[in-house]
């Protein structure tokens, strides 16, 4: 009797010969339907791979799994797509596949039939339901390589299928707009490709089409080229005519090395599109350009330069250190490279020079006036609404501040004061060092600020706290969430209930994702543990004391005004007839928690201080008026004694009795008669 493997082995051999009768008698021999050859390939994914439908109606009646995937993720059903047989895919959808079913890269049947030209299928895709602007997904890893994010649109762009490109734009709507995870859009990867030779035709079709349909021009690749400099790379005087024509387009934009245009047709010593270029108004006073074309022997070159007064020129950069250590590198790069000015602004709006995403688009880095700055670019019209609300935050320390702001070319350069890291990247570096009270509490009144302006923030992430070289941390808020309070409470409310979250994110040191961290996550050993329980649930059930009042909770105290405050309780209640009715004002179930504290206090020290040498003798009870009693004598009575036994006082009390702060504080708050003993003149100590 043959072995299960080797009947898998001939299996799946039939099948690529597509030989009915050897597959039949395998079969009948007991070959696996469901067995896997090298890569995982199942017998069903050969049939479909060798696009022969007998062969898959017979393994599916035989009980192949439509289902089963090959070690990368791919299923029959993209198979098919790429064999482009569309009676096999409707034999497949049948069987209950999902259509937008991907691989482990992100694959679709949809892109998967874009990639190969295989329209009819596409069509047919299409008309069953798949999601024509579906951008490839791939895992958080690869993500944040920037790998993914391609649409079928892109794939078709890429291995140059103009038919299938043009069916998907003007029959099945595709955005032609979408960009990737390296923030290119469908025109670079069509130009991107458009150098090689048997591409170049088709590129130059795709292009032309493209544009037409009105595609951003503004797009680059990952080495910051546009698609006029691709163009020129190409040798394309036709699509670099028709990209001259778009009025927005910037002639002198420069790539990751600093050449324009200009530059790489001089290098490529094209003479027809140098000329071109300069008649375009191409800069001539940047770059080496006399100098490549003497390299090149291309005198004819070196006079359209000279004519229209390039000259010989060797640039050269002062030594610059910039002040920034976490952009340390990106910063200088940008200071070297040629890039043409905006206004005192010098940015370069491409993957490299990015330091933040967010749904309105990147936050790249910049230089304003030799200023290092952060750089926010948007339409015109939406810039100055964005101008008007950051000019509203200058006084306010906390919330961001526009430094300068440019105009050109219909979009808004809008500068902020460059910081190293947001939050969350700050929580989740390796030996994190952060003060996390003093964190919060500029936290605090940054969203305090925000709410004193009349907006609600409503997106209190961690990605939206900056914080500078200094250790400061300023709130913006780039997404455009924000709403106008006018009086809605719930707003407010929601606010305080994301920050009630953020205060665990925090607390626990960014180990959790924002939505999954919990008040479990947080370590029950930690001296703040009480008074940041307390914190977290007065936030969360809207406490009246509003983020005001709670900018002042006991967690937010330091351990000396911690103590400061419990001592000054006794001098307090000391004279009123009935002390424990202080204490009595909170609900039946919190309790005083240490009804039973003398057993807990240092023996030799309670005998001291009940046996003092100039006194008589008194005995504390359990009671918490006692316990306070005692703190006040303690401290205001000091025996060496007891300093050399437990050191420090309020360490000492605050460690021994960990809840008393909160416990106190919060039984006088919630007595209308004495709240005002829970008033301090200075938390901040």
């Amino acid at each position: 009797m043959e072995r299960t493997e080797d009947l898998a082995f001939k299996l799946n051999a039939a099948l690529r010969d597509s030989n009915m009768k050897d597959v039949l008698e395998l079969l009948e021999k007991g070959a696996d339907v469901n067995s896997k050859a090298g890569s995982g390939w199942t017998p069903l994914q050969t049939a479909v791979q060798a696009d022969d439908e007998d062969l898959v109606r017979l393994l599916l009646d035989k009980g192949a799994c439509p289902h089963a995937r090959k070690d990368n993720g791919g299923t029959a059903f993209t198979e098919a797509a790429i064999a482009g047989n569309v009676n096999i895919l409707e034999l497949l959808l049948d069987r209950g596949l999902n259509i937008d079913d991907h691989d482990d890269n992100g694959f679709t049947a949809f892109m998967e039939a874009a990639c190969y030209g295989k329209e009819e299928a596409l069509k047919f895709l299409y008309s069953k339901g798949a999601n024509v602007n579906l951008r490839r997904a791939v895992s958080e890893e690869n993500a944040k390589l920037h790998k993914g994010g391609a649409t079928a649109l892109m794939d078709a762009c890429k291995e140059g299928h103009f038919s299938v490109v043009r069916t998907l734009v003007q029959e099945m709507g595709a955005d032609v707009n979408i960009r990737d995870n390296k923030d290119r859009n469908a025109l670079i990867h069509a130009l991107k490709e458009g150098c090689a030779k048997e591409r170049h035709e088709s590129a130059v079709s795709i292009g032309l089409f493209l544009l037409g349909c009105g595609i951003d021009v503004h797009s680059k690749d990952e080495c910051g080229k546009t698609a006029l400099i691709l163009a020129v790379e190409m040798r394309s005087p036709d699509l670099v005519k028709a990209l001259l024509e778009k009025g927005e387009i910037d002639i002198d934009d420069a790539d990751e090395e600093g050449n324009t245009a200009l530059m790489v047709a001089v290098e490529k010593n094209d003479y027809n599109i140098a000329k071109l270029l300069c008649e375009k108004g191409a800069r001539t006073d940047v770059g080496e350009l006399i100098a490549v074309a003497n390299r090149n022997r291309a005198h004819n070159v070196a006079r359209l330069l000279r004519q229209y007064n390039a000259k010989f020129v060797l640039e050269t950069f002062e030594d610059w250190e910039p002040n920034s250590k976490c952009w340390r590198e990106q910063l200088k790069k940008l200071y070297k490279i040629y890039r043409p000015m905006i206004g005192k602004l010098k940015t370069f709006q491409y993957i490299q020079q990015r330091i933040q995403n967010t749904s309105q688009g990147g936050i790249y880095l910049g230089l304003h006036g030799g200023t290092e700055v952060a750089v926010r670019i948007s339409r015109s019209t939406e810039g100055d609404k964005e101008k008007r609300f950051f000019e509203q935050c200058g006084n306010c320390e906390h919330l961001l501040k526009l430094f300068q702001f440019e105009k050109a070319g219909g979009y808004m350069y809008l500068c902020f004061p460059l910081w190293e890291k947001n939050l969350e990247e700050c929580l989740q570096e390796p030996g994190d060092q952060m003060d996390y009270k003093d964190a919060l509490r500029m936290i605090f009144q940054a969203v305090r600020e925000l709410h004193s302006l009349g907006f609600a923030h409503q997106d209190l992430h961690p990605s939206n706290f900056f914080i500078d070289l200094r250790g400061k941390i300023y709130l913006a808020d780039f997404d455009n969430r924000r709403k106008l309070i006018e009086g809605k409470k719930e707003l407010v409310n929601s606010d305080l209930e994301a920050l009630s979250r953020l205060v665990l994110y925090v607390l626990t040191g960014g180990r959790k994702p924002l939505q999954q961290v919990s008040i479990e996550d947080l370590a029950a050993d930690s001296p703040d543990y009480k008074e940041a329980l307390d914190l977290v649930s007065s936030l969360d059930s809207h406490d009246e004391r509003g983020l005001e009042g709670l900018s002042k909770h006991p967690y937010f105290w330091s351990k000396q005004t911690r103590f400061k405050f419990l001592k000054s309780i006794w001098n307090k209640i000391k004279d009123l007839r009935n002390r424990r009715a202080v204490f009595q004002a909170r609900n039946a179930t919190e309790s005083f928690p240490y009804p039973w504290w003398t057993e807990e206090i240092d023996k030799d020290v309670l005998n001291v201080m009940e046996n003092p040498r100039n006194g008589k003798p008194f005995q504390y009870s359990n009671d918490i008026t006692d316990l306070l009693r005692f703190i006040r004598n303690l401290d205001e009575h000091p025996d060496a004694r007891i300093s050399n036994r437990i050191g420090d006082h309020a360490e000492y009390f605050l460690k021994l009795f960990p809840a008393l702060t909160i416990y106190v504080y919060n039984s006088l708050r919630q007595n209308p008669k004495y709240s005002h003993f829970a008033d301090i003149q200075d938390s901040s100590l």
